[in-house]
């Protein structure tokens, strides 16, 4: 009888390992950190503070969704740091993420951002805690609040507003955070911060802009794969695009405008550089206006 419960347990235990693997969390963050600028003699710290960092986005379950191994979300959090004073530190973080295009190996960019109001304090071997209600850390409540972009960008790239759950998530870390000290949650910390971000998405003004993500990547961008819908697709990334037009008469220069364009104006260069041809004269009209900075390439785009 024993060993037969035995065995029991053993099945149980195989069937539950089986059962597990292939699920992970959502995201697959690569991490590093950038001391150099420091003085001190201690720089083993840095090491440890970037595996923490690592093991805080890659491990913390951050949405109720299952994910497999293969569908992790792919990003890069890049922490710049340039002062220390004892256990405070200040710099600037780059997120980037791109989005896999379907049947294919290219990665669309999709967030390319720094945040220039990037300080903490951390003391070594500190455990990273984060509470969604709760502003523990001002370190922690920025990377959550990156991680919960990163994972609203990547829904609503694959359906329409999909990401909505994850961005009231980043809003309501920037409210836990803005009684802070720290700069970066509020309208009065500069024009290009976290703030701004989610004033920009969570306004109706942009709804355009929401509607482009899905437009651009998911009918646009994953349908190119097939050569004979290749135009169809390059029209609806185009009409996507037209439709930034609307939202930059409601909010012009906004901060979420100058976020996609760094992060898209190469790639919009290129897709209506080659192939197939279409019309392009109002599309360059509207990307001249929408990202000026970019003009001359925008102007020479389906030229050979």
């Amino acid at each position: 009888m024993k060993l037969l419960k035995k065995f029991y347990i053993i099945v149980l235990i195989l069937f539950t390992l089986s059962s597990t693997q292939g699920i992970a969390q959502e995201l697959n963050a690569q991490v590093q950190i950038i001391s150099s600028n420091i003085q001190g003699t201690n720089r083993q710290i840095y090491t440890t503070l970037e595996t923490s960092v690592r093991e805080f986005l890659n491990n913390t379950k951050w949405t109720n969704e299952t994910y497999g191994v293969d569908e992790r979300i792919s990003c890069q959090f890049i922490l710049n740091l340039t002062k220390r004073d004892g256990d405070n530190f200040s710099g600037d973080l780059q997120v980037l993420y791109s989005r896999p295009v379907y049947k294919s190996g290219y990665n669309s960019p999709v967030l390319v951002l720094r945040d220039n109001d990037f300080a903490f304090q951390y003391l070594e071997f500190d455990r990273l805690d984060f509470t969604l209600n709760t502003n523990l850390s001002n370190l922690t409540s920025i990377l959550a609040f990156y991680a919960y972009l990163v994972i609203g960008f990547d829904h609503d790239t694959f359906s329409l507003r999909g990401g909505s759950e994850f961005i009231e998530n980043a809003q309501t870390i920037m409210g836990n955070a803005q009684g802070s000290q720290y700069s970066g949650w509020s309208s009065f910390d500069g024009n290009r911060n976290r703030y701004w971000i989610i004033d920009n998405i969570t306004s109706p003004a942009f709804d355009n802009f929401r509607s482009m993500m899905y437009q651009y990547h998911r009918l646009g961008m994953d349908m190119m794969y097939e050569p004979s819908m290749q135009k169809a697709s390059k029209e609806i990334i185009l009409n996507s695009l037209l439709s930034l037009e609307e939202v930059n008469k409601q909010r012009r220069s906004s901060y979420l405008m100058q976020m996609f364009f760094d992060a898209k104006s190469q790639e919009i260069i290129n897709i209506f550089s080659g192939g197939e041809p279409v019309n392009l004269v109002e599309l360059k009209e509207v990307l001249i206006e929408l990202d000026g900075s970019n003009a001359s390439k925008y102007q020479k785009m389906g030229k050979s």
